[in-house]
């Protein structure tokens, strides 16, 4: 990239960042009162486990720090008998948008998953999020309709766990 910014896989001391980024997209994303990342959290699932539940691509300026992050895992196994690689999360500060680091953190998922054997690159995107919506569609993504989405949050786990 240029203009002082680059994209890299995060480090153990890029965890306040993340939390500061993961923060405010919980609170765009309307799921703040339900969110538990810690920095312990992200320390241990991330930087000490291995292999770890998630790895960071962050988005940095020379003179402004960590301003973007993109957050994926890996299912070794899918429907196409390769990985497939999952954004969970992509985020970049309001005040650093129009740089085109969004862009360069899909990139650079792309690049893993290609490293990684991935037959797939797959994500969500809020039904409300049209902005989103297009500027994945600018990079040659598309809406999968086929499929919808279900949870089972902690108390029907346990329910459906303990034959209820």
């Amino acid at each position: 990239m240029t203009g002082g910014w680059q994209v890299r896989r995060a480090r153990e001391a890029d965890i306040p960042a993340l939390l500061r980024l993961m923060t405010a997209l919980a609170v765009f994303e309307r799921y703040d009162q339900a969110f538990a990342v810690t920095e312990s959290v992200l320390r241990e699932q991330g930087f000490r486990r291995d292999p770890p539940d998630f790895v960071a691509l962050v988005a940095e300026h020379e003179a402004h720090g960590v301003q973007g992050m993109l957050v994926f895992h890996v299912v070794p196994f899918a429907l196409r008998a390769r990985p497939t690689l999952f954004v969970k999360e992509l985020y970049v500060d309001a005040d650093h948008r129009g740089h085109r680091l969004g862009e360069a953190l899909m990139r650079a998922a792309a690049i893993e998953a290609r490293t990684r054997g991935c037959a797939l690159v797959k994500w969500q995107v809020a039904r409300w999020n049209a902005d989103g919506a297009r500027f994945y569609e600018r990079l040659g993504a598309t809406s999968d309709d086929g499929w919808v989405d279900y949870a089972l949050d902690a108390a029907a786990i346990a329910r459906l766990a303990d034959g209820g």
